[in-house]
């Protein structure tokens, strides 16, 4: 068909489509972080129904992680008091503390690696944000923490330990925690994924890590070395829930060292994050 002699198709001009734009790599890790929060729903649900499952046919169920816990207590509370020579009524809520958050911490970050590879049928099957895996993974930990937790009033009341006002202090400490083991594990989570033997060397250096972080004894054993033990970031994480739970002040460093931590780990993780994302579900 023509029109003044021409061709219909030459008088039209280039086809308009309007297809939308795809969202780039920042936006999409964005969208997955927001869906992640979205359900959270889910993902707590996947948490709790973690350890219950763990403990299926046990007659105490998740207490007895409490049990155990309360058994390394006693066990290391009488043994290092006599070692370090030191008053049992202000070591062991020291040693309690300390052990009831390496805990939390140690969980988190073993966990992180498997946050994806443990999960890998169901990245593969469903389609669910990434975050949603983490999000179970360091909630799951955190209701740990929780049960062990009531530990802490039988220790003190034991010890004739009290507890003040400046225990409240301890809520911005456990989210800055929490929002550092969300960060590890996406890091962790797809470094494993990636080479399958990062999880095996994160473990060796967490057994290597707890007896040279002051959890079990006290930063001031090191003396003129004190510095070595103040800029520790483990400590430093661990310091900022204790401290105000035994009543005594922070370490020089211990909030800017966690904070920096949470804010660069953040900004590190967001990165490689947008960058190998689509990517997870091959490495799995």
């Amino acid at each position: 068909m023509t029109v003044a002699g021409k061709p219909l198709s030459a008088q039209a001009g280039p086809v308009q489509t309007n297809r939308p734009a795809t969202p780039n790599r920042g936006r999409l890790a964005l969208r997955d972080l927001a869906n992640g929060m979205n359900q959270h729903w889910l993902w707590r649900a996947m948490a709790m129904q973690d350890i219950v499952l763990r403990y299926r046919g046990s007659v105490l169920g998740p207490l007895w992680l409490t049990f155990s816990t309360a058994i390394m207590i006693a066990a290391m509370g009488f043994v290092y008091s006599q070692i370090f020579h030191l008053d049992p009524e202000r070591y062991v809520p020291f040693l309690t503390l300390g052990l009831l958050v390496w805990q939390f911490i140690s969980s988190v970050i073993t966990d992180g690696c498997s946050a994806f590879m443990s999960v890998q049928h169901a990245i593969q099957q469903v389609r669910l944000p990434y975050t949603v895996h983490v999000l179970r993974s360091v909630f799951r930990n955190l209701l740990i923490l929780g049960h062990n937790a009531v530990l802490i009033p039988i220790v003190f009341l034991m010890m004739g330990h009290g507890i003040g006002w400046e225990a409240l202090m301890v809520i911005p400490g456990l989210v800055l925690l929490c929002i550092n083991g969300f960060w590890i594990s996406i890091l962790l989570g797809m470094l494993s994924a990636r080479f399958r033997d990062v999880p095996p060397i994160v473990a060796a250096l967490l057994q290597v890590i707890f007896f040279v972080t002051p959890v079990f004894w006290t930063v001031e054993t090191l003396g003129k070395y004190r510095h070595v033990g103040d800029f520790n970031p483990l400590f430093a994480a661990i310091d900022v829930v204790r401290a105000p739970l035994l009543g005594e002040p922070f370490a020089p460093y211990s909030w800017q060292i966690v904070g920096t931590m949470t804010v660069g780990g953040l900004l590190v993780t967001a990165v490689f994050f947008s960058r190998f994302r689509s990517r997870i579900a091959y490495w799995v």
